[in-house]
């Protein structure tokens, strides 16, 4: 009688599977599956801090590297691969992911090893997607991730039955926990043995690699030869989907959510935020005590530190919206949010497959354009890309924070729970996601009608979030934004603080509104003054198509050369002279409309084939923004 392996059992590797050697035998390993088995969190286990991003030759899809570092000082590169489906590419990314296994990516060399990462609690659905890649011929470890998840609700496999069938070494592991890393390990440095298959279609008796019900069929077989018992679905998943995929209470118990996520970046980030300013500010005396009158001083207290440092100080913020996002998305919300959205997206001619996308370009346009390759229709990847920058992106937070900070007092709406702060941001938010909808309406009726395609989404299981996994991510997000407050923010900074510097008059700076920037502030102003904006804030604007959050910084830059204010505080009094309640209004609706984003129009002319459509996109947001910001102008006087 056979009798499946328990789980708790089956992650010991057979004796005659294993065999010592002493040189690593791979130089590039990828790492390669379906979506969602786990792939980011495993590299990120192998390599910790070492790893780097970049883009394939040719096209804007993101590639992660990183080193592995094994015994005796030897290294592997980990390449993690975008996630796919079938090697029959109906994306761009599963396309680029299918050249890279196939060794047709130019500059980039084909793997000499694999590690096919699999959701055990679906093997067999994830056996049938992975078949063809099993059948490349290249040395593959088969990684069996979440096995603490079969284990805890009574699955069970038989690893050794089931290497011996995929001709294959096996290892059952938990990325999350790090269970059975040391047989991934093991297999970077070339100590597990696999037996020769010269021809791999015929080892894994595989007759039609293109055929689906062809491999449905086999990865059932298989799945019964390594007497795989899927694990039970929880019963507590299935009571909380009764609760929060329901039709009333699912979208209520979302705006509750998004309205605690807003108090605490309020809350929560004040006290932070307070220390990271009194530091700039405390740093930048310093500087201005040692460093002798003249232009350097002028460049690094009045640029840099009054522009870059008016910027940091909103980072604690923008971490605790990534740290909400990231707890939604490593629970399974995040999927069920898709799922009660994809009922109302189909009425304005969105499919679901558009509300993950458009769900992270809440954190940044960029990457939301780019996950618009997982979308099959070109029509409606199109109109994704377009409306993305409506979502309100984590660029945008520093110029609402200061804003809302210096025009709206602070007072409960409901106890502790909603201040008035808050809830105009979730205003602001909703205002942005209300114009994207309108856009896609738009859309639909003219130039991009849809055509009706089913929505597919596998519900992954609840789980608790791995803090690892969630502090991985936000120092990776520290990184980000510090590097965009080091390149793009103080290039702008230093540019702008030049221009206020000329031309010289006998020598001397001219006064700031007879400037190179003040000039230009005053050539736009009048297009401007409807909407309640002077000069200085033309200046923002202009400065600001670089990257939204840079009007920041130039405010604090001109503020500070006009009177040395320095943080925060002074930086709200100086706007409460310039701007009053309608003109800060308007400024907040120009910001939730207005296209003002370098890197987002380089992608979308990339990602468009051309510049029709972001010029467009550019033309459409811009008329918007201009519009609603001068009937709030109006409305509020």
């Amino acid at each position: 009688m056979n009798t499946p392996v328990a789980a708790a059992d089956a992650t010991a590797a057979a004796p005659e599977q294993v065999r010592p050697r002493t040189a690593v035998s791979f130089r590039r390993v990828a790492l390669v599956g379906p979506p969602n088995s786990g792939k980011s969190t495993l590299f990120n286990r192998l390599t910790g801090l070492r790893q780097k991003t970049a883009n394939y030759p040719g096209v804007t899809v993101e590639k992660r590297m990183g080193r592995v570092l094994l015994g005796h000082g030897a290294e592997v590169t980990l390449i993690d691969l975008p996630g796919l489906y079938s090697l029959r590419p109906q994306s761009i990314d599963e396309r680029i992911t299918h050249d890279v296994l196939h060794g047709r990516v130019p500059g980039q060399e084909r793997p000499d090893g694999l590690i096919l990462i699999l959701d055990v609690t679906n093997m067999e659905r994830q056996l049938s997607a992975a078949a063809p890649v099993l059948a490349l011929g290249i040395p593959t470890l088969v990684a069996l991730n979440m096995a603490d998840e079969l284990r805890a609700r009574g699955g069970a496999v038989n690893v050794e039955a089931l290497s011996r069938r995929l001709q294959a070494p096996v290892a059952l592991i938990s990325a999350v926990r790090g269970e059975g890393l040391d047989r991934v390990r093991a297999f970077l440095e070339g100590s597990y043995a696999w037996p020769p298959a010269p021809d791999p279609v015929r080892a894994l008796r595989l007759p039609v690699l293109q055929n689906v019900p062809a491999r449905r069929s086999w990865a059932s077989e298989v799945g019964k030869d390594a007497r795989y018992r899927a694990p039970d679905p929880p019963e507590w998943t299935r009571r909380l989907d009764a609760v929060l995929l329901h039709p009333l209470a699912g979208p209520l118990i979302f705006l509750a959510v998004v309205a605690v996520v807003f108090q605490a970046i309020f809350t929560l980030a004040q006290p932070v935020m307070d220390a990271v300013e009194a530091a700039v500010a405390v740093s930048g005396q310093w500087v201005g005590s040692v460093l002798p009158e003249g232009w350097v001083r002028s460049l690094l207290v009045d640029g840099v530190w009054g522009g870059v440092g008016s910027v940091v100080v909103f980072l604690p913020q923008i971490l605790i919206l990534f740290f909400f996002l990231g707890v939604l998305e490593d629970t399974g919300y995040i999927a069920r949010a898709a799922l009660i959205a994809d009922r109302s997206m189909h009425r304005v001619g969105l499919q679901g497959k558009s509300f993950l996308p458009l769900m992270s370009a809440y954190a940044c346009a960029v990457p939301a354009i780019l996950a618009a390759r997982t979308i099959d229709s070109q029509r409606d990847r199109i109109a994704t890309i377009l409306i993305a920058p409506l979502m309100t992106c984590s660029a945008r937070l520093p110029v609402y924070m200061l804003l809302i900070a210096a025009f709206v007092p602070e007072r409960p709406l409901l106890g502790p729970f909603l201040g008035t702060r808050a809830a105009t941001m979730i205003g602001l938010y909703v205002l942005g996601l209300a114009a994207a909808v309108g856009t896609a309406a738009l859309l639909r009726s003219t130039v991009l009608k849809p055509t009706p395609t089913p929505f597919v989404l596998e519900m992954p299981p609840y789980r608790m979030p791995t803090w690892r996994q969630i502090g991985l991510r936000l120092l990776d997000r520290t990184k980000i934004f510090l590097r965009r407050a080091g390149t793009i923010i103080l290039g702008v900074t230093v540019v702008l603080w030049v221009l206020t510097q000329l031309p010289l008059v006998d020598g001397q700076p001219p006064p700031l509104e007879r400037s190179v920037a003040g000039r230009l502030g005053k050539a736009i102003e009048p297009a401007i003054a409807p909407l309640g904006f002077n000069w200085k804030i033309g200046v923002g604007l202009i400065s600001s198509l670089a990257a939204r959050e840079v009007i920041v910084s130039t405010l604090g830059t001109i503020y500070g050369l006009e009177d040395a204010s320095d943080g925060s505080p002074e930086l709200q009094a100086r706007l409460r002279q310039d701007l009053d309640l309608g003109g800060a209004v308007a400024l907040l609706i120009f910001f939730v409309f207005a296209l003002q984003c370098a890197s987002t129009i380089a992608v979308a002319r990339r990602e468009t084939g051309g510049w029709k459509w972001p010029a467009v996109q550019f033309a459409y947001m811009l008329l918007l923004a201009w519009t609603g910001a001068f009937v709030a102008r109006h409305l509020i006087g």
